[in-house]
């Protein structure tokens, strides 16, 4: 099985490497650090038809490029071209339920954190090749105590929450949504009402 790696740490690819070359089933076909490397690599591959990876993969921070970008283009590129989209499993030192809900929405065939032992990275492969989504149980219950806490917000407050997620002030949020500051404020307010929380960090836990 041919594989891409592509994580902004060249230490974490050459490490993921060796291990599945190791394994004796997996050959590793790139290397890449940024989503334009990623995305070169792809496209050349189809064209010539050499060490198109079956596997792919993916971290979600790439420096300060959002590695989970690559999976539209990869969705758009093989629907616009025909080809059988390869497998991608998501990589991330990230646990965030969010996180893991956002990768399997944009079509991540699982999700496993940099944490994880040798043994679940090939399990998780394994299961992708059966056709399976894999998550950990672990986080499988996280989801779903997430999706409960969730259905509380309406569509504004789900935005502004992962906003908050990802450590935007609400000066910041308000200029990305094209909000008055006031109303950030007040949808904040009803976050912190509905999830029973009082401050941010209690909310980052969450």
């Amino acid at each position: 099985m041919k594989v891409l790696l592509i994580d902004d740490h060249p230490m974490v690819n050459s490490g993921l490497a060796s291990y599945l070359e190791e394994t004796g089933r997996f050959t590793v076909c790139g290397q890449v650090n940024t989503l334009a490397q990623a995305k070169s690599f792809f496209e050349d591959a189809i064209q010539t038809k050499k060490d198109i990876p079956s596997l792919i993969i993916l971290d979600i921070m790439l420096g300060e490029e959002n590695g989970l970008d690559f999976l539209n283009y990869l969705e758009e590129y093989c629907q616009v071209n025909q080809l059988s989209k390869p497998h991608v499993l998501v990589c991330s030192a990230l646990e965030e339920p969010f996180c893991i809900q956002n990768a399997l929405k944009l079509g991540a065939s699982g999700f496993i954190t940099k944490s994880g032992s040798k043994e679940e990275l090939i399990n998780a492969i394994d299961s992708i090749q059966r056709g399976n989504i894999h998550i950990s149980e672990e986080h499988s219950v996280k989801l779903v105590k997430s999706y409960d806490l969730y259905t509380k917000f309406t569509k504004r407050e789900m935005e502004i929450f992962n906003l908050i997620k990802r450590n935007k002030s609400n000066k910041q949020i308000a200029s990305e949504l094209k909000l008055n500051i006031r109303t950030v404020e007040n949808h904040v307010s009803n976050i912190y009402f509905k999830t029973g929380t009082s401050n941010r960090q209690e909310l980052m836990e969450r």
